[in-house]
């Protein structure tokens, strides 16, 4: 890519659409966007950047924005606090405001200062004035509701006014009353385990971890002190083989992966809703044949040397079909609440499971199907969702059984003594090609994809393949992507992960075809996005973290710290201002501190120097591999000479004994949330994820090891002394006698 000089008439555009112009580096240096960068981002904002003239008028048109809507498609306040509307009319008409509440309560807005303008907006004189929000509204999704006679119609199309039964002109917009703060806090320090759930194979799962495990697992660690379990996203990926690994790449984020179902679990709904006794008396011998078969082939794949998600997809799905045609012929509460669920989700569910049923007919990339079923809204998609309304409704029906598995896993896990319970991880995007860039249309961004830009951490930046969200639409379209799919992302759980939480206040966005660190920032209204995640998480009853790893404003970390949303500090990452290992007494109170991520190696590896050889080996460094080994090196003495000093471990320890006190030191510390790799419990070695690779490494596919590289089962992992002294070092609290 080229690097010309922004005009000044692209620069003003840019940043009327928070496009950075310049930034700083990850070494402080200052970096000044070119103009190729900025024409890309804007063109995917659908601005047409061709030359001076087009970039003038798209300059006119962002002035004359707020003035083309009778109503703000968003309007946000706080609780608590009185906001202000304004509202625009063609000029001289008179109107009446109220805000409409969830419970279909109508409160009237009293008009708070004389007409302004008019403003010419196409011909048309256009006025505004503002209305009072009242600081005593409940929390909630309202709507802004504004009505006027008639007599101005047709001028008032333009402003989005329309006629109502009464012939009344009406315009609404998104009124969201958000909460200061998270509803939930926590009273004293916690700890809890972090786990990839398909790793978590017991003797009866399926190829990958299911949610019956991870209630082993979280049961495991109740009976330790533990109070969460905080696991990889579970996001679904396409439904077709080759299955996508990576658990940060799905293809939405609404809905479940349904490959953590436990299928034994839903034969015991589908028998208890017949009435009978066991599965025998419920399916013909056939049928109870072929699933005896699917169960042990997709047990047989628990051995492989890497996860075969492939061969266990295929029989649960089978299984699972197989299951559903028995439960649809079922009247019964549980499939009346199927009903109910259905409802709820509405639109969005449908989509996503037509979505699914199109890619088995077709493929897992909706580019390439024929052009009429490139959109959720043509003829030709409804007559195929008739078509194919059974199968349609089974992949609603797996949604409708993960959530009931989800929540009934977060009641045991809290029946057990967790004070949290599931602590589920909100992925930064999704893939291009998969549902929710079908489903959602012009709200993502096309021709850009989302990244980090290079850091110390990755000295090449890093391109995620991701398709943005449009900070614009979400504006228009009243953040209501974002409600949904937090709403699903908090159903059966007591707390959040926010992967690269910078994502609520700016993104790195990459035009296709460029190298990564050859993006810019776009930001996204911060206060919007942190208002609605804090409204979602009262309604859940969750506390929220965001992962602020890599580069992050300063405004970032104040936001966070005053709408009390908990921060990430990963040790190997943490250095005081002599350069040496942070203390973790000097660590934030409101934060995750953990030794590692699931971006490194297992403690083990890291003292080892594993991650040093695997980025030699694929290639990532900038310089010389034996200078990277030195500074690590002598970064893991700083932390061993740390641990020595206080009294954490004696001379010449084994690396077991330095896991463990590593272990030890960062529970006693500051932060009020601990957590604790289930890799470290077994002792493993190896990282589960190298940012910056593809194919090049087994990324997200390795099954948990232990320190000679042979699979651990969840059975063993629960019987390991290891896993119980490393788990009882991590507790915050004394134990109970």
């Amino acid at each position: 890519m080229t690097t010309t000089t922004p005009s000044p008439t692209l620069l003003q555009l840019a940043e009327r659409y928070g496009v950075a112009t310049s930034y700083h580096n990850w070494r402080g240096e200052h970096v000044e966007v070119p103009a190729e960068t900025l024409k890309a981002v804007l063109a995917a904002l659908d601005i047409d950047v061709t030359d001076e003239h087009t970039l003038t008028e798209a300059l006119r048109a962002a002035d004359e924005q707020p003035w083309r809507h009778g109503v703000p498609p968003t309007t946000m306040v706080r609780q608590g606090s009185a906001g202000e509307v304004a509202i625009h009319v063609p000029h001289g008409a008179s109107v009446d405001a109220v805000a409409v509440l969830e419970t279909g309560e109508s409160v009237p807005l009293q008009q708070v200062d004389n007409w302004n303008g008019p403003a010419n907006i196409d011909g048309l004189e256009v006025g505004e004035a503002s209305f009072r929000i009242p600081n005593d509204l409940p929390l909630g999704w309202h709507r802004v509701r504004v009505t006027m006679g008639s007599e101005a119609a047709a001028q008032a199309e333009m402003l989005g006014y329309r006629p109502d039964e009464d012939a009344r002109l009406v315009a609404t917009g998104a009124l969201i009353v958000v909460p200061e703060r998270p509803a939930t806090q926590l009273d004293e320090p916690v700890w809890g385990l972090m786990t990839q759930m398909y790793q978590l194979r017991s003797r009866r799962s399926w190829a990958v971890g299911d949610l019956a495990d991870l209630q082993v697992l979280g049961q495991w660690g109740a009976e330790r002190d533990a109070d969460f379990v905080l696991i990889n996203p579970v996001h679904a990926p396409a439904p077709v083989t080759p299955i996508t690994p990576s658990p940060y790449l799905p293809t939405t984020r609404q809905f479940i992966d349904p490959s953590i179902l436990s299928v034994e679990a839903v034969i015991d709904e589908v028998v208890a809703a017949s009435g009978k006794s066991s599965l025998a008396d419920v399916v013909d011998a056939s049928t109870l044949r072929r699933l005896s078969d699917l169960t042990r082939d997709a047990r047989l794949a628990n051995t492989g040397e890497v996860i075969d998600r492939d061969r266990g997809w295929l029989a649960k799905v089978e299984a699972l079909w197989l299951l559903f045609k028995v439960a649809v012929r079922l009247d019964h509460q549980r499939w009346r609440a199927f009903g109910d669920f259905c409802d709820e989700e509405a639109e969005p569910l449908v989509n996503f499971a037509t979505w699914c049923v199109l890619a088995e007919q077709f493929g897992g990339d909706w580019r390439e199907w024929p052009e009429a079923l490139q959109t959720p809204h043509s003829p030709e998609v409804e007559a195929f969702r008739q078509q194919h309304a059974l199968r349609v409704q089974f992949y609603a029906w797996l949604q409708f059984e993960a959530r009931q598995q989800s929540i009934a896993t977060q009641d045991a896990l809290r029946n057990a003594g967790m004070s949290i319970g599931v602590m589920r991880d909100l992925a930064v995007g999704v893939a291009g090609a998969g549902a929710d860039a079908w489903a959602l249309g012009a709200a993502m961004a096309r021709g850009v994809t989302v990244g980090a830009p290079p850091d110390a951490f990755n000295q090449l930046g890093q391109n995620w393949g991701q398709p943005p969200l449009r900070p614009d639409s979400l504006y228009l379209q009243g953040y209501e992507p974002m409600r949904a799919l937090l709403r699903n992302a908090f159903a059966g759980a007591g707390a959040l992960r926010i992967d690269h939480i910078l994502g609520f206040f700016r993104l790195w966005w990459v035009p296709a075809g460029a190298s990564a660190d050859a993006g810019t920032y776009v930001a996204y209204d911060y206060d919007a996005m942190l208002g609605v995640l804090l409204l979602e998480a009262g309604r859940a009853g969750a506390i929220v973290v965001g992962e602020d790893l890599g580069v992050v404003s300063d405004l970032t970390r104040e936001q966070m710290r005053q709408r009390h949303v908990y921060g990430t500090q990963i040790m190997w990452f943490e250095r005081d201002a002599q350069g040496r290992p942070k203390a973790p007494a000097d660590y934030r109170v409101e934060c995750l501190a953990t030794v590692t991520t699931h971006d490194l190696p297992p403690t083990a590896g890291y003292l080892e120097l594993a991650h040093v050889a695997l980025r030699d080996q694929l290639g990532l460094y900038t310089r010389p591999v034996a200078e990277e080994r030195a500074e690590e090196q002598s970064w893991v003495t700083a932390h061993i000479h740390a641990l020595q000093q206080e009294g954490w471990i004696g001379d010449a320890p084994t690396t077991e004994q330095v896991v463990l006190g590593l272990h030890r030191r960062l529970a006693s510390g500051a932060s009020r949330v601990f957590g604790v790799s289930v890799a470290d419990l077994a002792g493993d070695r190896r990282a589960i994820n190298q940012p910056g690779t593809d194919s090049e490494y087994p990324n997200w596919r390795l099954p948990l090891s232990d320190a000679s590289g042979a699979m651990v089962s969840l059975e063993a992992l629960t019987e390991s002394n290891f896993a119980d002294e490393l788990a009882r070092a991590s507790q915050r609290r004394e134990p109970q006698q």
